[in-house]
């Protein structure tokens, strides 16, 4: 049985910059909503501030670290805080590669006093995946020198398309029962006495997948490792930390071009690439886009901090 699909998703590029943040760009953090669920990817220095100017508030059911690497975790310690001023009282899972554990058990010692509520560490490895309602998370393995991880958010299949004249035509009355074949529950219908089962496969057809959106972190290209999760994805955010003038740079410090970029939204069949971790050594993306746009022919983009996306279904 399909629940019916139709919650929003969408992304909020709060932290885009690389290792230092610059005027104009903050550490790495990624907020993604989906529905009613808020989940943050890395949560940098001033995420905090960033939540308050995109005006998301301070609801985050959990956070998912890519990597010990303290551009990705800064914000961390001052959101706990926050969060238990505010009266929260709901544990909060921090989700992330090996050491996690110890992270968060160095937040509470930080801290004099402990949050007003619980703080649980969950460690991943390649391939785990946490399910959510409607959608579920997964980890992979990414290339950073230490050990990483980068995040994919798949949406359930939804049900196929509706057929409503074909419906009406075996004598559906419209209704209710519209709602369970579109759900995928057969029903029995009774026409001049007679009673007659209309399976939900008369009138849905085949299942459509879900959204999907990849954060590959921090990370040389590493598709290889998680092709077959990644493939048509909606949304690849990928590492793009500098442009082909530090070509020969990237592999010496576990970082990826544009242009590497570009050639795994390529290889995965990406709708759109949103290239982020730009180095503080550029002060604009032209050159990034055009890297990536000489290997890939999908949308390209480098967001800039606060920008918002929704992503649409694919039909």
């Amino acid at each position: 049985m399909f629940s019916i699909a139709g919650e929003t998703l969408q992304v909020y590029f709060l932290g885009t910059a690389g290792a230092l943040p610059t005027p104009n760009r903050n550490p790495a953090c990624i907020m993604i909503r989906r529905g009613a669920d808020s989940l943050l990817f890395d949560c940098g220095e001033g995420a905090q501030q960033q939540m308050m100017r995109a005006r998301t508030g301070f609801t985050v059911d959990a956070i998912f670290i890519s990597h010990w690497h303290a551009d990705h975790y800064l914000g961390v310690p001052g959101l706990i805080h926050t969060l238990s001023f505010m009266g929260r009282t709901e544990p909060l899972t921090i989700y992330g590669p090996r050491w996690v554990d110890e992270f968060v058990d160095g937040i509470l010692k930080l801290a004099k006093k402990p949050p007003g509520f619980r703080l649980e560490a969950h460690a991943l490895n390649h391939g785990d995946v946490v399910p959510f309602k409607g959608y579920k998370i997964r980890a992979f393995s990414a290339q950073h020198g230490i050990p990483g991880l980068g995040y994919i958010l798949e949406e359930d299949a939804r049900p196929g398309r509706f057929n409503r004249e074909e419906a009406i035509r075996l004598g559906v009355p419209e209704g209710r029962l519209f709602g369970k074949l579109q759900r995928g529950e057969d029903i029995t219908i009774e026409t001049d006495g007679v009673e007659t089962v209309v399976a939900a496969d008369q009138v849905v057809g085949p299942s459509r997948p879900g959204r999907k959106i990849i954060y590959t972190g921090d990370t040389r290209p590493n598709v290889r490792s998680w092709l077959g999760w990644g493939m048509d994805a909606d949304l690849l955010i990928h590492d793009a930390t500098f442009d082909e003038s530090e070509r020969d740079r990237a592999p010496e410090v576990f970082h990826s071009t544009a242009a590497d970029a570009g050639m795994v939204a390529a290889q995965i069949d990406a709708a759109r690439l949103a290239l982020v971790h730009t180095s503080s050594r550029y002060t604009n993306t032209i050159t990034h886009i055009q890297d990536a746009g000489e290997h890939y022919s999908g949308q390209v983009f480098a967001p800039v901090d606060l920008e918002i996306i929704e992503i649409p279904y694919r039909s």
